[in-house]
Formats: structure tokens, sequence, C-alpha cells
């Protein structure tokens, strides 16, 4: 499995996750056909180094927007600036949507993201590919 990212949506969620730390940060994904088209941001209610909530109305709109705009929730990230550079016990645990989870931390001081699919409290690997190129 895939998750096709345009580089600019790899920069927009990579700076939002550096503004906030070293609070988590998060956000949603959409798209179709695992291609990100948009990328939402969601305040972290929660304000935590260790665990984000998306506020609720911030969320809501944001599921609303991607339903406006005939598109479908295909992922959600977060970081994690203290690590693990995977999905916490928590993650697995609360993973209420079957989507994509992105993770960033920082990995020897750089940040970097890696994907994940939760089904079942079963974690694998997705492949995140950044198309370098920005096509209309």
């Amino acid at each position: 499995m895939e998750l096709h990212l345009k580089r600019s949506h790899w920069e927009f969620m990579l700076a939002h996750v550096q503004a906030h730390a070293p609070l988590e940060a998060c956000g949603l994904l959409a798209g179709k056909n695992n291609s990100v088209e948009e990328v939402l941001l969601v305040g972290n209610q929660a304000q935590s180094r260790v665990r984000f909530v998306m506020d609720p109305k911030e969320q809501l709109r944001a599921l609303d927007w991607i339903d406006a705009h005939k598109l479908e929730l295909i992922g959600i990230f977060h970081s994690h600036p203290a690590g693990p550079e995977m999905v916490s016990i928590t993650d697995i645990e609360e993973a209420a949507y079957p989507v994509t989870q992105v993770i960033w931390s920082p990995v020897k001081g750089k940040w970097n993201a890696r994907g994940f699919w939760i089904e079942n409290k079963q974690v694998r690997e997705v492949s995140l590919k950044v198309i370098e190129n920005e096509q209309p």
C-alpha cells in the first residue's frame, strides 16, 4: 500500500509539526485513491508533548470541507516530537478511521514521516511517495 503526496503537502505538514514542537501537532489528509489533494490542519486540544486530541469543532469543520469538496478522508497525521518514529500503543488503541496514519518524528535531529495502517489492532507500514513535480 502507498500514500501519494505532493512535495508541497509534505513541506506544509513539516512546517506545521516543527512550529508546534515540542507539543504534538495533528491534521487530516483529504484526497482520492490514496493520493492526497489537501492537508487540513486541526488543533491539538490536548496541548501535550505526548498525546494529541483533535479539537472537535475544527475536526468537524475539516470533515465537512472534505465532504463539500467531494473528497475522502484518506489520512491522519500527527507528530511524536520526542519519538517514537512509529505508532504508539495509544495510537493503536484509539485508531478510529480506516486511513493511513502519518507519524512525524525527529530522527537524528531531522524530521521525517512514516505511514502506517492500523486495523484490528494490527499495524503495517504504508509507503509514503512524495511527488516532486507539481502537476495540475
